[in-house]
C-alpha cells in the first residue's frame, strides 16, 4: 500500500465536486462547516456560493458594534468571508444579489426595493444554474422549503436551489448557461433539531454545566415529522474547530462568548458527532440512512500525486 496521501475521486479520476448554496456570508460557517471541512480534506472540490453580500445584516457582536464598523459593512462581510473560506479550504464565489434584510414588526413592513427576495425567480435561478453547469457538482447542499429559519433569503435561496438544478440538467435551456449538467444528489441542512438539542443538553448537565439549549427546549415541542427528515448523518466531529473558526471568522456576526460556542467541543464530540442533512432528490441508488454525501455515487481512492487535476 502506498503511503502517498490518498483523496477520493469519481470513478472515472474525475474529482469529486460539492456544491453549497447559501444566503449570505457567514450561512457557510453556521451550516454544514464541518461538513464541508471534512470533504475538503478528503479531496473534494468544494464551493459556496453566496446569494447575497449579507449588507442589510446586524452586528451581532457587541465588540464589534461601531459607529465605523456600521458605515463599512458590505466591505467588513466580504473580508470575512474571504478569511473563512480560507479556512474551510473551499471556494466560494458571489451569486451578487442584494441582502433583503430581516423584516420585523406587525405588521412586517414591506421588503427593500431591489433585494435578492424581490427579485426574478427564473433569472436567479438561471444565475445559479450557470454556476451549477460551470462547476458540475456531484452533490448540493441548500435549505428545506422553509428555509431553515424564516428568512426571506433563506426561503428564496430554496427556492433558486430547486428550480437552478433543474434548469442547469435541462438541455432545452439556453447554451448561454453552459453545457447541461445533472447534480446527482441533493441535501437540505438539518442540523438544529431537537434531538441534537436533547443530546447537547444533556451532556452539559451532566458535567454541571449551564445548558444554552434549556430554555429553548421548554417551549420546543416533539415534531416527527421535522425527526423524519433527518436521513443522513456525516461523522464530522473531528473538524468542529475548524468549523468554529470559520464561524469566529465572521466577527460581525457571532459574538465568540455567546451562544455558538457554549457547548465545550469535547462534549459536542461525544454527544453528537455527526451534521445532520436530510436526502431529498437523489439519481443514484441510496440506503437510508447515510453516512456519505456521495453514498451511491461510484468512487475510489488514489494517490494525491496521482490525480490530474492536482497535477497541472
Amino acid at each position: 500500500m502506498s503511503d502517498a496521501p490518498q483523496i477520493r475521486v469519481a470513478a472515472d479520476g474525475e474529482p469529486l465536486r460539492l456544491m453549497a448554496v447559501h444566503a449570505h456570508p457567514d450561512d457557510e460557517s453556521s451550516k454544514g462547516a464541518a461538513t464541508m471541512a471534512k470533504y475538503v480534506a478528503e479531496g473534494v472540490q468544494v464551493l459556496v456560493v453566496t446569494a447575497t453580500g449579507g449588507e442589510r445584516g446586524d452586528i451581532l457582536n457587541p465588540a464589534m458594534d461601531t459607529p465605523e464598523n456600521q458605515a463599512t459593512i458590505p466591505a467588513l462581510r466580504q473580508a470575512e468571508m474571504a478569511k473563512a473560506r480560507e479556512i474551510l479550504g473551499v471556494q466560494q464565489v458571489w451569486l451578487g444579489y442584494v441582502d433583503s434584510g430581516l423584516p420585523e414588526g406587525d405588521p412586517l413592513p414591506p421588503l427593500p426595493e431591489g433585494c435578492f427576495a424581490l427579485g426574478d425567480v427564473e433569472e436567479e435561478s438561471s444565475a445559479l444554474a450557470r454556476i451549477i453547469r460551470s462547476f458540475r457538482p456531484h452533490v448540493l447542499l441548500t435549505y428545506d422549503e422553509f428555509g431553515g429559519y424564516p428568512h426571506p433569503d433563506h426561503i428564496r435561496t430554496h427556492e433558486i436551489s430547486m428550480r437552478g438544478i433543474e434548469i442547469a440538467a435541462d438541455p432545452s435551456a439556453p447554451a448561454s448557461l453552459g453545457e447541461p449538467w445533472q447534480v446527482l444528489k441533493v441535501y437540505y441542512h438539518q442540523n438544529f433539531h431537537r434531538a441534537r438539542a436533547v443530546a447537547l443538553d444533556a451532556v452539559m448537565h451532566d458535567q454541571g454545566l449551564e445548558s444554552p439549549y434549556r430554555e429553548r427546549l421548554a417551549s420546543w415541542p416533539e415534531d416527527p415529522a421535522q425527526a423524519a427528515r433527518l436521513t443522513t448523518f456525516i461523522p464530522a466531529a473531528d473538524y468542529f474547530e475548524v468549523r468554529d473558526d470559520a464561524l469566529r471568522a465572521h466577527a460581525t456576526q457571532v459574538d465568540p462568548n455567546g451562544f455558538w460556542f457554549a457547548v465545550p467541543l469535547a462534549l459536542q464530540r461525544k454527544a453528537w458527532p455527526t451534521e445532520d442533512f436530510q436526502l431529498v432528490e437523489s439519481h443514484v441508488p441510496s440506503t437510508l440512512p447515510e453516512d456519505d454525501l456521495f453514498a451511491g455515487i461510484p468512487t475510489r481512492t488514489v494517490d494525491k500525486v496521482d490525480a490530474w487535476y492536482y497535477t497541472i
